[in-house]
């Protein structure tokens, strides 16, 4: 069975405020702390070990999952990397909360290194607005050919996962008026975005190498396409999700990821063409998706027309469903599924608490209580 990791991006908040806090540094002091007392009780030997790492913006804080085969233990990871998170972050004096942006006005400050400052001078003003915070799915495959047959294949279908993840309808203290402004903002940066038919691995290394030769773009982690190979690991990563309020979320999303990648792999074996929808009209696909979320028409992936947005991620669940059932979670997906149109995803519920309690400074201590408090 396919192994399957997720990372996601926290946002640091002031306790009281909801405010973004640059204080990624003491965050992962706490967690270097933690993992080295862990090794000492241990008695174990090298450099000790954790699951954060810094991102581009000092308000933010990044973790990976160990690369697992079951969705429990997938969800077990999530939760347990939500909690440590916190913790890091309440001994640095502040909350981390699943938000895509912040609901409140920022002004985020790039990290420090020689990368980040390279981004900052590259991009501007685009570089030093990109506080946003997604949710990476890694799925494992057999070789780079068999990873771009997949790239090739689950283009359509990307914009769905879009719509479900949706987290992100407040940008600088206003309603951006899309479910995921999120994936607008991130889509200003020149190599973000859906990507073409490659037809072979050595084409894709090609478009990539002739990439970086611009000097556009400064490395192969710049390359920053809906969906690519990692340079680090043998795996498919889909990169076109927010990160999600609730903790069930990344795990139905990294199942329905992998089911795509397996549906996917398993139809280039049979000699099955991919769709050559093109990319423009994928670009629209995306826009339709961070506009609506799961509250309005969706873009279908087999038609590329409006269709009810319950309707287009059924049809997702159909296209993916024998993987679902081979796989042992076609259960967990269905009842995901259900949950996530009944309840709405984050942008939905981000709305509903600001007319709840009235002020997005509590909108974003809610989120924060769901984040720690919420449970795969």
């Amino acid at each position: 069975m396919r192994s399957v990791g997720v990372e996601e991006e926290l946002l640091l908040v002031h306790a009281r405020t909801g405010k973004p806090l640059a204080l990624a540094s003491a965050v992962l002091a706490a967690a270097d702390r933690s993992a080295g007392q862990r090794a000492r009780d241990d008695s174990a030997d090298g450099a000790p070990e954790h699951a954060f790492e810094k991102e581009l913006q000092k308000e933010q804080v990044e973790f990976a999952t160990k690369p697992v085969t079951e969705m429990g233990e997938l969800g077990d990871e999530v939760t347990r990397c939500r909690a440590e998170a916190g913790r890091h972050a309440a001994s640095a004096g502040a909350l981390v909360a699943a938000l895509a942006t912040s609901p409140l006005p920022a002004r985020p400050s790039l990290n420090t290194g020689k990368r980040y400052a390279w981004l900052g001078e590259q991009f501007g003003l685009t570089a030093q607005e990109q506080l946003t915070c997604g949710c990476h799915v890694h799925v494992s495959v057999e070789s780079d050919e068999e990873g771009i047959a997949v790239l090739d294949r689950i283009r359509p279908w990307l914009s769905v996962l879009t719509a479900m993840s949706a987290n992100s309808p407040f940008w600088q203290g206003q309603d951006s008026k899309y479910a995921s402004y999120r994936s607008r903002v991130w889509n200003r940066l020149p190599s973000a975005g859906p990507m073409p038919v490659f037809g072979s691995a050595d084409r894709y290394h090609e478009q990539v190498r002739a990439m970086l030769d611009t000097g556009v773009l400064r490395d192969e982690a710049m390359i920053y396409f809906d969906a690519r190979l990692s340079a680090t690991y043998p795996t498919v990563e889909v990169r076109v999700a927010d990160v999600c309020l609730d903790a069930s979320t990344p795990v139905l999303l990294a199942a329905l990821v992998r089911a795509l990648v397996e549906t996917a792999a398993r139809a280039w074996r049979e000699g099955d063409p991919p769709s050559r929808v093109d990319t423009d009209l994928l670009r629209l696909a995306a826009w339709r998706a961070g506009r609506s979320g799961l509250d309005g028409p969706l873009l279908h992936p087999e038609t590329m027309r409006e269709a009810p947005a319950a309707a287009v991620v059924q049809a997702l669940y159909a296209h993916v469903q024998e993987a679902l059932v081979e796989s042992g979670d076609d259960a967990r997906v269905r009842e995901g599924i259900a949950g996530l149109l009944d309840r709405g995803n984050g942008a939905r519920i981000q709305r509903e608490l600001l007319r709840t309690h009235g002020s997005l400074t509590s909108v974003v201590i809610e989120c924060a209580r769901i984040t720690s408090d919420s449970r795969a």
